[in-house]
């Protein structure tokens, strides 16, 4: 007898091959038998009208705070995801030694917009190795995490201060690559740097200060377990990000190891770089190299408020100077004087064609409910005002609280970006799951890609979708036994309905510590998911008390 058998449902494998009808025999966490097993569990769950597929693995997420006190990186398991992979962009929880816990903590609040009260209240710093980090995630961890360890961390540990002057020496180099080694050992799969983030005083991140020579040396340490290299490309310059590409790409050659590069956005005018971007990809995978591009499957949708400092304002320093560093206080009599108003007027100019598309989505004053829903445009009208002071008019008037949603920002080019999903060279990636909280629900990406790409525009077949979010990302970030309906390997499943499936509407919730909120999706098809032959999330009923998650690739012993 098995423990459990998934009855009736359309096995889409992750292999790539067709689906097909047949039962899944599950026993002591593991698919043991696919076939006809009718009547042969001590358990059974109906899949009739689904699919039965591998867990999802979402390779770029930010879960490194919330896995401290959610084990479930809710909502994302309940998406159909069984693997997350943490610590990107350069930044981890771990090494860290405390007197640079507030430096951490800043970066995360600049890079990935995550509350510093969230971190103040939700968490408790009683690690500072990676193994010990490791060992405290791993209480009640409830789907599996592959964690990376950021570079910037590598540098802060060996180089204090210095680690944001200057480049590093061969004696501070030998030490990054011996504290690599061992964060490796502990379970790391892998190294993030970035090339483009800024500090919490707009200074260039720790690992930006980096030289090839320690980069090199640092990938000789990946080589060394066959572990993967993770980046931040400067994405907004095609030919920037060819020539990662090609630093990527001689690593790769060099070291034996696979390397990704994350975001890689389709707007309106750059269709043609990302084309060259991606045949530069084609030429250094035909030299042997590995080189993954990582596309997220979602248009970008960014919403904000006045009361803190959204990325959306990056462009306009003014503006976001003061939502970075002012108090509430100091905010609102920034806007309020009319000289400093003016100014801010004036800087915001060259975007006058994003104004007016920008939809009031909250406020809490009875006086303006009426304009919730309207663009910056009609009420700018209504108010016989422009679109720009109607938003900083209503900010004012909200005392802050006004929120506003900038809705298809970009990558929302269904040709373009389901190309990209089609091209064999590509992974879905770029989540950014557990970060940017106030900006955009990072949680749906599977489901719109199998909803909308899948089902709807049909540009994506549903077994090379599967493909994409389960074999293939397994098997480029090293993930052990998983990805695959295959005997033999651990039973991660997701049962989905392919019909319904997709991401429900965005909407916020007030369950991050610190009494904080945050923008979320509920999972729209998912039937069930199993982490290591577990029941884990059923729907109707929800979360289940399982914590078979595991670190993967886990310790290396003996």
């Amino acid at each position: 007898m098995f423990d459990l058998v998934i009855e009736n449902g359309l096995v889409v494998d992750g292999s790539g091959r067709p689906g097909y009808r047949a039962d899944v025999g599950i026993t002591r966490g593991r698919i043991e038998k696919i076939g006809r097993l009718s009547g042969q569990g001590r358990e059974t769950l109906d899949a009739s009208g689904k699919v039965v597929s591998p867990g999802f693995i979402d390779p770029h997420t930010h879960f490194d705070a919330q896995l401290l006190w959610d084990g479930y990186a809710k909502p994302a398991l309940a998406h159909g995801i069984t693997t997350i992979v943490p610590g990107n962009c350069s930044l981890s929880l771990a090494p860290l030694k405390a007197q640079h816990r507030n430096k951490l903590v800043g970066m995360f609040n600049q890079i990935e917009e995550m509350p510093l009260k969230a971190f103040a209240e939700g968490v408790e710093w009683n690690w500072i190795h990676f193994d010990e980090y490791l060992e405290r995630i791993g209480e009640g961890l409830a789907l599996n995490v592959a964690p990376l360890v950021g570079h910037s961390l590598l540098r802060l540990w060996v180089m204090d201060d210095a680690a944001m002057q200057r480049v590093a020496t061969d004696e501070e180099i030998t030490a990054m690559q011996e504290l690599l080694r061992r964060c490796l050992q502990a379970g790391a799969v892998g190294l993030s740097t970035s090339f483009v983030d800024m500090d919490e005083t707009l200074q260039p991140v720790p690992s930006r200060y980096a030289d090839m020579r320690e980069f090199d040396a640092l990938a000789s340490v990946l080589g060394e377990f066959a572990r993967i290299f993770q980046i931040v490309p400067e994405f907004y310059d095609a030919d920037v990000t060819i020539a990662r590409v090609d630093q990527l790409a001689e690593i790769s050659l060099k070291h034996g190891i696979a390397t990704t590069f994350s975001p890689l956005f389709v707007n309106n005018d750059n269709v043609k770089s990302i084309e060259r971007v991606m045949r530069r990809v084609d030429e250094q995978f035909a030299r042997g190299a590995r080189v993954w591009p990582q596309v997220q499957t979602r248009p970008i949708d960014i919403s904000f408020s006045f009361a803190v400092p959204s990325l959306l304002f990056i462009r306009l320093p003014s503006w976001y100077h003061v939502m970075r560093f002012g108090s509430h206080e100091e905010i609102l009599a920034a806007f309020k004087e009319e000289e400093r108003r003016q100014a801010f007027v004036a800087e915001a100019a060259p975007l006058s064609g994003l104004w007016p598309q920008l939809v009031l989505r909250q406020v809490d004053s009875a006086a303006n409910q009426t304009l919730v829903g309207k663009t910056l445009g009609e009420i700018a009208r209504l108010r016989n005002t422009t679109p720009v002071e109607a938003m900083i008019d209503l900010s004012i008037e909200e005392n802050l609280g006004a929120h506003f949603l900038a809705a298809d920002m970009g990558h929302n080019d269904d040709d373009a970006v389901s190309a990209l999903l089609n091209h064999p060279r590509v992974h879905v990636g770029a989540s950014d799951g557990g970060a940017h909280i106030l900006s955009f629900s990072t949680y749906g990406d599977t489901g719109y890609l199998l909803g909308h790409f899948v089902r709807e525009t049909q540009q994506v077949g549903l077994e090379a979708a599967v493909k994409k979010i389960t074999s293939d990302t397994a098997s480029i970030w090293g993930i052990p036994e998983r990805g695959q309906i295959e005997a033999g390997f651990v039973a991660d499943i997701t049962v989905f309905d392919p019909q319904k499936i997709g991401r429900g509407q965005e909407y916020s919730v007030a369950d991050v510590p610190g009494d904080g909120c945050r923008y979320v999706r509920d999972a729209i098809g998912i039937e069930a998911v199993l982490v290591g032959g577990a029941l884990t999330w059923i729907a109707g009923s929800g979360y289940t008390p399982a914590t078979a998650g595991m670190v993967l690739p886990g310790a290396i012993t003996g």
